[in-house]
């Protein structure tokens, strides 16, 4: 049996019927805010996921809007984020909803460190350059 993923009492196929203004009744009130004053902003990402949407291309949809709240039109579309470096690719899923594109796209990586350089401990003072 198929795990259903609900997002404040609704499933997904309630919530892809939902327009963005009864969304946003759900959200809490800094992405709410977040949505009505940035509306502008998000104009042409929103307006190229329906136009994507519409056609049904598998493409995804490359931005640099990482702040764009994710919306229930946007389940099961791809996107590429950019993430200051590279595009990171991303499948929107119903758990989503309600965060922002930039939280699955990371900026900073895990650092991973090395053995110590020559002489960068008072052990390694003696070792031999060559």
């Amino acid at each position: 049996m198929a795990e259903r993923i609900a997002y404040r009492g609704k499933y997904s196929a309630d919530l892809t019927g939902l327009g963005t203004d009864e969304y946003v009744k759900m959200l809490k009130s800094r992405q709410r805010r977040s949505i009505r004053r940035n509306a502008i902003k998000y104009r042409k990402l929103v307006a190229k996921a329906a136009e994507a949407k519409k056609s049904n291309s598998q493409k995804p949809i490359k931005t640099h809007v990482r702040e764009a709240v994710i919306l229930p039109q946007w389940i099961g579309m791809k996107f590429s984020v950019h993430n200051g470096k590279e595009f990171k690719e991303l499948v929107i899923q119903a758990n989503m909803l309600g965060h922002r594109l930039g939280e699955f796209a990371f900026s900073t990586k895990r650092v991973q460190h090395s053995a110590p350089g020559i002489r960068a401990t008072r052990g390694s003072k003696f070792l031999a350059v060559k």
